[in-house]
């Protein structure tokens, strides 16, 4: 009974803490957040055997009220999106569990902070999952909606960041909808599968691209690709800290996700522009690479100098979908699941520095990994693996990305690789120097332990994700395997 509407029951399980954290936080003040931390736990857990499931069995096709497609809303789970729905899952249990460390005293805000939470993971999972493109667009507006609200908890600037995130977020799904009526108009159906059978039986290569001429900037703008990031590296910086590695880590590889599910099976390889299409991408991926790269070399502040390092490595995915061989795709999906754990880890990292000695300035990190031995690895780790260092995650995406390239004679795309993989260990050795080899400044602990450098809430996330980063990069080929189970047939 449960594995059979486990597509469903994985998004319903936050969902419901949503809706009860509220009422339990009254009760109890951690009992709301206790709630959602078990519901999510539940998800992640459900969601292996559904992977588990996918790899053994196939996709799965649930119909949600037995409502025959494509009259009813369907959910689809290949092994692609089954890899990312438990990405999705372990992050988000993370993020919670650490979340608390940071929480605000006043138990109204408490709850509400955790609440949004769980809404933000119910709306990424809705993403992942969907087989409706209306659906879809349900779901990136509880995912946006949720973000503005934690983005906006951090604080004056927070709001400011969350109001100019706000602006742009409705214009992008102002402009998904437009594309979404143009396809609508010509099919007559929303479902995906629907309506890549009717795009593919007639002559509809007009519809298609004036479509593309406005779902390209939504997509652009809540994936922060370049050109359309200028709302992010502000709202990455000033989120309210816990949430920071799922809104970081996660939050823009849906987006990423929904374009190719248009642009590879919707839209699909007979239609004459998406080659035009995807050249355009290309030439947004290597100028966001180069133009993120650069500016994060500037910034003293960690915070953002992730947030402009995200900009670059967005670009590295959305240039897998540029090259379009099964190969490359594979490396852009790689790239999405290992660069989840690398940003997502940075951030559990400097959230960690800032709970224990309350600041995010690299001048302060001097000689940390005596003090902080765990946090010091896992961001030492992640440096290395956005850098491209084998046997890290960061190194095989990277490679695949290549060799698609090649596969392509796209000598420039690999040339920009290499350029930006540079660009990044500009930056990066500049962490770890002073991580090493820098004088300590002498900041004040604000926590303190004998026994551990941070609490258990905030260790468990560090580990994980730095055995995530080694995972995903010494198994990368069964990880591939199971992505070319999706891929497979799939490019131009």
């Amino acid at each position: 009974m449960i594995e059979s509407n486990l597509p469903v029951l994985i998004i319903l399980s936050p969902l419901c803490a949503a809706l009860i954290c509220m009422l339990l936080t009254a009760i109890h003040r951690e009992l709301g957040r206790a709630v959602v931390v078990l519901a999510v736990l539940v998800s992640l857990v459900m969601s292996v055997m559904q992977l588990r499931l996918v790899i053994d069995g196939g996709p799965i096709h649930y119909a949600i009220g037995n409502y025959a497609v494509p009259y009813g809303i369907e959910l689809v789970i290949d092994s692609l999106n089954a890899l990312i729905i438990v990405m999705i899952s372990l992050i988000g249990f993370l993020t919670v569990l650490s979340a608390g460390n940071f929480s605000d005293r006043r138990p109204l805000v408490h709850g509400a902070a955790n609440t949004i939470l769980a809404l933000l993971i119910t709306g990424l999972l809705g993403m992942a999952s969907t087989g409706d493109v209306f659906n879809l667009y349900v779901f990136l507006e509880i995912t946006s909606l949720s973000a503005y609200c934690l983005i906006a908890l951090g604080g004056s600037r927070g709001v400011v960041s969350a109001y100019r995130y706000l602006l742009v977020g409705t214009i992008a799904a102002t402009l998904y909808l437009i594309g979404v009526a143009l396809l609508y108009g010509a099919t007559g159906t929303l479902n995906m599968g629907d309506m890549a059978e009717i795009l593919d039986k007639g002559d509809h290569d007009n519809v298609m691209l004036l479509a593309s001429c406005f779902l390209i900037p939504a997509f652009g703008i809540k994936m922060a690709l370049f050109p359309f990031h200028g709302w992010q590296p502000s709202a990455y910086t000033h989120a309210e800290p816990g949430t920071r590695p799922l809104i970081s880590g996660v939050m823009g590889k849906l987006p990423a996700l929904a374009m190719f599910r248009y642009f590879y099976c919707i839209f699909g390889t007979d239609f004459v522009y998406v080659k035009y299409m995807m050249a355009v991408l290309g030439v947004f991926s290597v100028i966001g690479m180069l133009y993120g790269s650069i500016m994060a070399m500037w910034q003293s502040d960690i915070r953002k100098m992730l947030a402009y390092s995200s900009v670059a490595q967005i670009s590295y995915i959305s240039l897998g979908f540029a090259v379009g061989t099964p190969v490359a795709l594979a490396g852009a999906f790689l790239h999405m699941l290992g660069h989840a754990f690398m940003k997502g880890g940075l951030f559990f990292c400097t959230g960690a520095v800032r709970f224990k000695y309350g600041t995010a300035d690299l001048n302060d990190f001097g000689r940390l990994y005596k003090k902080m031995p765990l946090t010091g690895g896992l961001l030492t780790l992640a440096a290395l693996s956005m850098i491209g260092i084998p046997p890290t995650a960061g190194f095989f995406s990277k490679w695949y990305l290549a060799l698609g390239a090649a596969g392509q004679h796209e000598w420039i795309y690999i040339a920009v690789l290499v350029i930006s993989s540079l660009l990044n260990a500009a930056y990066f050795f500049k962490l770890i120097e002073k991580l090493f080899i820098q004088k300590s400044s002498g900041i004040r602990e604000r926590w303190s332990s004998r026994e551990l450098e941070l609490p258990v809430t905030l260790l468990v996330p560090i580990v994980v994700c730095f055995i995530a980063i080694l995972g995903i990069g010494l198994c990368n080929a069964w990880i591939v395997d199971v992505l070319m189970m999706s891929l497979e047939g799939v490019g131009l």
